[in-house]
């Protein structure tokens, strides 16, 4: 999906111009995908992206609902295991990217989203 990558990409450099250091992109396993995970300085953050074309349905962070949320928890816990990183603080957060008819597309990054 055309949105959902340019959304990623949008997130990829707001989180890098902020400091944070991308590890990987769209980490995938049989029980479903981490969009980004990085570093922020000792933290482990597990950030999840979402795209919209308009604000119609809410803002894009609306899309993380509670079963949403509790499967990103359990990949975190996978891609820890598959790393073997642990004792690290974890962090979760969400990237909303809204693309403007003119100029930039609006980023909005929540810290510790859930």
């Amino acid at each position: 999906m055309a949105v959902g990558a340019y959304g990623e990409r949008r997130a990829v450099a707001h989180l890098i111009e902020a400091g944070i250091r991308i590890v990987e992109r769209n980490w995938r396993c049989t029980d479903g995908e981490i969009d980004i995970v990085a570093r922020d300085g000792d933290d482990i953050v597990f950030c999840e992206v979402k795209t919209r074309r308009s604000l119609e349905f809410g803002p894009p962070v609306c899309a993380i609902v509670p079963t949403k949320a509790r499967r990103l928890r359990r990949l975190a816990l996978r891609w820890l295991h598959e790393h073997d990183l642990h004792g690290h603080d974890v962090r979760f957060d969400v990237v909303s990217v809204l693309p403007q008819r003119r100029g930039a597309a609006r980023v909005e990054h929540l810290r510790g989203a859930f």
